[in-house]
């Protein structure tokens, strides 16, 4: 059960990641980037917590936050 959440929980991601991110210009403050940290987030840690990194990271990723490397804990 936790696995189909998961897997679908990181469908609208690859979405976001195949059809509208290209047509974006790069504008990425960490590495990985967003989308890329939440699917390793709901990957490594659940649909549950995998979501909560993931929307802390979203929160953090505005001009005044940081940038640089940010690996998934």
């Amino acid at each position: 059960m936790r696995r189909l959440l998961t897997d679908l929980l990181v469908l609208p991601i690859r979405f976001y990641q195949g059809a509208i991110s290209p047509h974006m210009p790069p504008a990425c403050r960490y590495t990985p980037t967003c989308s890329q940290y939440a699917i390793e987030a709901l990957r490594k840690h659940g649909p549950f917590k995998g979501m909560w990194l993931a929307l802390k990271r979203i929160a953090r990723c505005h001009p005044w936050g940081g940038s640089g490397y940010d690996p998934v804990p």
